[in-house]
């Protein structure tokens, strides 16, 4: 997991893959974080994402750095803890001018039974599960 998180932030930014109804939508994330052994993201709730994630928690992750890629395919669950959303914002202290961990609208969820998928040109996939 902490490999997936490494990859994910030097890449500096991944997409996060949702469903709406019976059309995916794919927009671009920053935030990983490693919280009590757990891999998050994070969001808002007024946010479209959000409702997508709660509607189905099914997700897909995917990054691109240095001819390699990695897939995550997992469920996310969400984290109301006040202190797993103070530690994300601890970790990305730029979100302090729009993300508050005892506001009504920060979210953060970790990912379950994900399955991570390092890929290149050059070498076999490695698969990293947790």
């Amino acid at each position: 997991m902490e490999s997936v998180e490494k990859f994910f932030k030097e890449a500096g930014v991944y997409y996060l893959a949702t469903v709406e109804g019976d059309q995916p939508r794919v927009r671009p994330f920053g935030t990983i974080h490693i919280f009590e052994g757990k891999l998050y993201i994070q969001t808002g709730k007024v946010k479209a994402v959000s409702k997508q994630i709660h509607a189905n928690p099914k997700v897909e992750l995917s990054a691109f750095k240095d001819g390699e890629w990695l897939r995550v395919a997992a469920e996310l669950v969400e984290d109301d803890r006040r202190e797993a959303k103070q530690s994300m914002l601890d970790a990305y202290p730029s979100l302090a001018n729009m993300y508050s961990a005892d506001d009504d609208n920060t979210e953060v969820f970790y990912l379950k039974n994900a399955v991570a998928t390092f890929s290149s040109f050059t070498n076999e996939p490695k698969e990293i599960r947790w």
